[in-house]
């Protein structure tokens, strides 16, 4: 599971709704005209939606984990190719030992062989473990990230008041007048630095 796949589940559909009204509607915004539950009455729909990979590119969370992940497979790939060195070391230094005649009992080879096939199953319990402690902190870090992104736009909507808010990636197009990613990435990054800025 990469980082990028797990960043960029964020895209799913979302939709936030809230007791809003046509009277919540800015001027001019535009609306979508609906039937009521009662199939009888007109309402209005009040819809927004935001670019995920707009907000995944400019809020600062995000952009913090992306870095987070990015070292976490760095650490990952690092620590495969220095095994893997260890043991082809290992195997190439039996080897010579072998040419040379190095081994005067096959006891003593026999010996050096079972160290080798242990440090490769060492190496691969290890990086095994290591992929998957990754991998959780990474599903960690986007539980993190969705919710707060989520409860975010709830408290967004409270003042607002739309009927649903929208992931671009729900549907095929959006007036582009109804987008409010600036807004959100603006509220998320100003209430993020106000936390970091606690620590």
């Amino acid at each position: 599971m990469s980082a990028s796949s797990l960043l960029m589940g964020l895209l799913a559909v979302s939709v936030t709704s809230c007791g809003g009204s046509a009277s919540s509607e800015p001027t001019g915004a535009p609306a979508q005209a609906a039937t009521s539950a009662d199939g009888a009455t007109p309402s209005t729909l009040n819809i927004r939606y935001i670019d995920g990979d707009s907000l995944m590119t400019h809020y600062n969370l995000a952009k913090d984990f992306q870095e987070a992940s990015m070292r976490a497979v760095s650490k990952i790939e690092s620590a495969r190719q220095a095994k893997g060195a260890e043991i082809q070391k290992f195997a190439a230094a039996i080897e010579q030992k072998g040419r040379s005649n190095g081994y005067l009992t096959e006891a003593s080879y026999n010996a050096d062989m079972q160290k080798l096939q242990k440090m490769q199953q060492d190496a691969e319990n290890y990086l095994a473990n290591l992929s998957r402690n990754t991998e959780n902190e990474l599903a960690q870090q986007q539980l993190q990230l969705n919710d707060s992104i989520e409860n975010y736009i709830k408290i967004y909507n409270t003042q607002k008041g739309y009927d649903a808010i929208l992931f671009k990636a729900a549907g095929i197009y959006f007036n582009p007048a109804l987008d409010i990613t600036n807004e959100i990435v603006e509220g998320l990054n100003a209430r993020y630095n106000k936390v970091s800025d606690n620590k």
